[in-house]
């Protein structure tokens, strides 16, 4: 299970745990594509890795959502791994959440990483039947990361444990962890692996970008790098969960 040569498509690659993991990836010899709202930001980033594909999305536009997995893998002849890791969060007790802040979180957090790792369900593995590889012709050959390659979403620890005052982002979340546990079961004998990360508090500023409402007093993140290098890990190996314990990530091979 090599991340070396392997096609990934990193959603949300402009945030900084996406961009982060998209720079552990190439650094590991994967090749990438890189997904996000912002053109000019995400042209920064394809620049820090070759000039790499790019593709803007709309979290709110479920089929653009879709056509970004498409033409991602258009771009790299296929695709072996999909790794959503966007995302939107808001604080406030239930009753005073807007429904449509709360529809908003689950458009976002749930809706549309789905909508884009559905698309990648009839594309993973192999060459792609939208365009071919001209890059590595050789890639039929075999892929690295698995028979039918991986899906993978950031949900986060919230899903275990959810939080008062973050009842709808908790339940976005946990929304998005249980489809990914179904599918899971759909797709384990085809030969796809589902990989749920369910990162802890991290030091990245993101619940200073909240919708609405204020976070709550929070303890210290933890460490952005550690985290990083254990979903780079967890894609290459055949992990199927990543779990906070702590302050540390932990590797789970089969997901109760």
């Amino acid at each position: 299970m090599d991340i070396n040569g392997a096609r990934v498509l990193v959603a949300g690659a402009t945030g900084v745990i996406g961009s982060a993991v998209a720079d552990e990836l190439a650094e590991r010899g994967a090749r990438l594509a890189l997904a996000g709202r912002d053109p000019g930001r995400l042209a920064r980033a394809a620049a820090r890795h070759g000039g790499c594909p790019t593709v803007s999305f709309e979290a709110y536009d479920l089929d653009g959502c879709a056509r970004a997995v498409e033409t991602a893998a258009r771009e790299l002849g296929g695709l072996d791994a999909v790794l959503t890791a966007f995302g939107s969060v808001a604080f406030g007790r239930a009753g005073e959440v807007t429904d449509a802040v709360a529809e908003h979180l689950m458009t976002v957090n749930f809706a549309a990483p789905a909508a884009m790792l559905r698309a990648a369900l009839g594309i993973l593995g192999g060459v792609s039947s939208i365009g071919p590889d001209t890059a590595n012709p050789a890639r039929s050959a075999g892929h690295p990361l698995g028979r039918g390659g991986v899906l993978a979403a950031v949900t986060g620890v919230v899903v275990e444990r959810p939080q008062p005052a973050m009842a709808d982002y908790c339940a976005s979340k946990a929304a998005l962890s249980a489809w990914l546990d179904a599918v899971r079961r759909e797709v384990r004998d085809d030969g796809v692996r589902v990989l749920d990360i369910r990162l802890g508090h991290l030091e990245t500023g993101f619940a200073d970008r909240a919708v609405s409402g204020s976070p709550p007093p929070m303890p210290a993140g933890g460490d952005v790098a550690l985290a990083v290098r254990t979903v780079a890990e967890a894609l290459g190996s055949e992990t199927e969960r990543v779990r906070w314990d702590g302050h540390a990530p932990v590797l789970e091979r089969r997901a109760r």
